[in-house]
């Protein structure tokens, strides 16, 4: 299981394990935090394509599906 600061997932890369679209590298380009500092929003952008997908932040947690950093 990846490991992830809520508070550092601004900024960092990631590897599709199985890419779409020809989409496989992406950057969390948006967090947002409501007022008791709880993830509400993560948005992870393309490299390539510049496409941005709403995702739980959670998600990146999986090894099956993301890889942390650009492999």
């Amino acid at each position: 299981m990846n490991r992830i600061n809520p508070n550092k997932l601004r900024n960092s890369k990631w590897t599709a394990v199985k890419p779409m679209n020809r989409e496989k590298h992406f950057m969390v380009s948006e967090v947002e935090f409501d007022e008791e500092g709880i993830v509400v929003l993560c948005k992870l952008q393309a490299v390539l394509t510049k496409n941005e997908y709403a995702i739980d932040w959670r998600e990146l947690k999986r090894e099956e599906i993301w890889l942390h950093g650009w492999k």
